[in-house]
C-alpha cells in the first residue's frame, strides 16, 4: 500500500516536472517569436502561411494577400492617426488591454444592444494577424491575450503600429499600408491626404464589404467621424 502511494507520487511528480518544461519551452519559443518580429521587417502574417499551405493541398487556390513593407516614417502621419482614430484611440496609453472599452462592450452585451463595440486594441489585432489563426475560438482567444502582453513586453508602441500597418489586412488581396494605398488611389501611403486616410480607416473592420472607391451613406458618415476625431488627437 505504502509502496503504491509512493510509486503514485514519483508519477505525478515527474508529470508536473515535464509539463513544466513544456511549459518553459513554449514560453522559449514564443516569446523568440516576438523578439524576431520586433527585429524583423516584414509583411509575413500566420494567416497568409497557412492559405498557402491550404493551396498545396486543396484543389481551390486561395488568393494570398500582397503587401510592401514601410516603415512608419514612410507612411503619411494622416493614416497614422485616421487608424488610431478609427480602431484605438487610446493605444498610447493602454498596455495592450484597453479596459475602458472591454467594459462598454460587457456592458452593450448585458444590456442587449445590437450595436456591439469592438474592444480589441491594434496590440491584439496585430497579436491574432501575425501570430495566429482567424478561426474564432476560446483557445485563440486565450492565445491572443497571451500574445498581446509579450509584445507589449518586448516591442515599443511605435513598433507595434508600425508592424500593424503592414499587416493588417485592407482588402481581398492587399496587406498592408502601402498595398492599399497604391490599389485604392494609385499613389504611395506617404502621399495620402487625411480625407484618402479616413476612408482607409474606415473600412478596416469590414476590408471585404466596404470599399473606399465606392464609399456608401454609412461609409462616408464613418470617415467625417474619424476626420472629427483626428483633429482631437494630438500625436
Amino acid at each position: 500500500m505504502v509502496e503504491a502511494k509512493k510509486n503514485r507520487n514519483i508519477f505525478f511528480y515527474r508529470l508536473y516536472q515535464f509539463l513544466v518544461k513544456i511549459l518553459c519551452l513554449l514560453f522559449f519559443l514564443t516569446l523568440l517569436q516576438v523578439v524576431i518580429f520586433r527585429l524583423l521587417d516584414t509583411t509575413f502574417t500566420m494567416s497568409n502561411f497557412a492559405l498557402r499551405i491550404k493551396n498545396l493541398y486543396s484543389s481551390d487556390q486561395y488568393m494570398i494577400p500582397k503587401g510592401e513593407w514601410r516603415s512608419i516614417k514612410e507612411i503619411s502621419p494622416n493614416l497614422v492617426k485616421a487608424v488610431l482614430a478609427a480602431e484605438d484611440q487610446r493605444f498610447t496609453v493602454h498596455s495592450g488591454f484597453d479596459y475602458r472599452e472591454i467594459n462598454r462592450a460587457a456592458r452593450d452585451i448585458f444590456n442587449n444592444d445590437r450595436k456591439l463595440r469592438g474592444a480589441s486594441t491594434i496590440t491584439m489585432q496585430m497579436a491574432r494577424t501575425v501570430f495566429l489563426w482567424q478561426e474564432r475560438s476560446v483557445i485563440r482567444k486565450a492565445a491572443e491575450a497571451y500574445y498581446t502582453v509579450l509584445i507589449e513586453l518586448v516591442m515599443p508602441k511605435q513598433r507595434i503600429l508600425e508592424l500593424y500597418l503592414n499587416t493588417v489586412y485592407w482588402g481581398a488581396g492587399i496587406i498592408g499600408a502601402e498595398a492599399a494605398s497604391k490599389k485604392y488611389f494609385q499613389k504611395s501611403a506617404s502621399e495620402l491626404t487625411a480625407e484618402e486616410a479616413a476612408l482607409l480607416a474606415a473600412i478596416l473592420r469590414g476590408p471585404h464589404t466596404w470599399s473606399p472607391i465606392n464609399p456608401d451613406e454609412y461609409l462616408i458618415a464613418r470617415q467625417k467621424r474619424i476626420l472629427k476625431d483626428m483633429k482631437k488627437m494630438h500625436l
